[in-house]
């Protein structure tokens, strides 16, 4: 629980009204714990901006954030969740800065891009508040509320930031810089063929539409099988699933699935790579099982979510077929499976699995400043 004893920042947000020109007080607060390993260093609101349209207000958030490190260990991870209401839909968000390494006494950025809404009040509540949900440290410890299950993907972060680390830094050692290069040449490569798309992820209220029903007025539900990506380290078979697929619509995946380990599974999350007509292939979501997995147990995976996909810009898809994969693996003694770069060296797998926050990150270092820089980076 929070304290109510916190440290506040709260910066003005001016909001006029596109229609009434109603000048509506609040602004950003951010609210950490008493006891929290970060502080606010500095908040510059840039151009974020909120509009009242009606009963509600719509903000436009692009504000950057210093936070100092106050821990004695390296920060590795942060998540901040970002409240404008707790109850509807666009009135909560969250921002989560992954492979970092920060030094004790150090701060360092994080970025707010979101867009909000909540209703219009006459109190003198801010209209936006920013939590702490998580911090990892490089031990791996955490604090935090977690209420976002950010200890989990911090992790997650970390681990495949390690990997893709210590291979870059093997290449390095064994091959030598210019190898090196053109292993960071395809890796942009693949980054810029990767499919742009958007998903939008449909969980359905009192009142679904029939299993039945078709998704437009001509584009009924198929029943579609899924093929599965196999990696052999992985402590998880996939063994069948299916869901029903309509015109731009994959809905309610369903998978039955093995642990092949004789621990049990607590979390575990497979990839959902969808192909359309046009023989395009993406990595539309994961869907994760969050019941125990018995040691050497089967179960069946069920999940009624709807995806709806298009081209960024807004060109419609028609989707054609599926396939799965074993994302990661959290096991009940608190052990985690991630994907080895040997798996990752699979043609489709590469081609799907996005990039790890680590990679993003040399890879964008490797465009700025070049192969030295890169090269100095790894040696650290």
């Amino acid at each position: 629980m929070w304290s109510s004893k916190t440290a506040v920042v709260v910066f003005a947000v001016s909001c006029f009204g596109q229609e009434s020109g109603v000048d509506l007080r609040g602004g950003l607060k951010i609210n950490l714990p008493k006891d929290s390993p970060l502080a606010v260093a500095s908040l510059d609101l840039g151009p974020s901006k909120g509009t009242a349209r009606g009963g509600a207000v719509m903000l436009d958030l692009h504000a950057s954030l210093r936070l100092k490190n106050l821990s004695g260990k390296r920060v590795k991870g942060v998540t901040l969740l970002v409240l404008a209401q707790d109850v509807s839909a666009g009135g909560k968000g969250s921002v989560a800065a992954p492979a970092l390494d920060v030094a004790p006494g150090e701060d360092f950025p994080v970025r707010v891009d979101l867009r909000m809404v909540r209703p219009v009040s006459s109190g003198t509540e801010p209209l936006v508040q920013v939590l702490l949900d998580g911090v990892l440290f490089d031990d791996l410890s955490f604090f935090g509320e977690n209420r976002l299950n950010s200890r989990r993907q911090l992790t997650v972060w970390e681990l495949e930031a390690r990997r893709d680390r210590k291979h870059f830094q093997q290449l390095l050692e064994a091959k030598g810089p210019e190898y090196l290069g053109k292993e960071m040449a395809a890796a942009i490569a693949r980054q810029d063929v990767r499919p742009r798309v958007d998903v939008q992820v449909v969980r359905r209220g009192a009142m679904p539409r029939s299993a039945n029903a078709p998704a437009t007025n001509y584009e009924m539900d198929r029943e579609v099988q899924f093929s599965f990506l196999r990696m052999p380290g992985a402590p998880v078979d996939l063994m069948a699933g299916a869901a029903r697929i309509a015109g731009d619509e994959a809905k309610a995946p369903h998978f039955e699935i093995r642990n092949k380990d004789a621990r049990a599974i607590r979390h575990l999350e497979i990839g959902l790579a969808l192909k359309d007509s046009n023989g395009q292939e993406f990595l539309a979501a994961t869907v994760p099982y969050d019941e125990t997995l018995a040691g050497k147990g089967t179960a069946a995976l069920n999940d009624s979510a709807t995806l709806r996909v298009k081209n960024t810009g807004g060109s419609r898809l028609v989707l054609e077929s599926m396939a799965g994969f074993v994302n990661n693996v959290e096991f009940a003694d608190g052990a985690y499976w991630i994907p080895s770069r040997a798996d990752l060296t699979d043609g489709r797998l590469s081609k799907l699995v996005p990039p790890s926050p680590e990679e993003q990150r040399l890879v964008q270092l490797y465009r700025r400043k070049g192969l030295q820089a890169l090269v100095d980076e790894l040696k650290k």
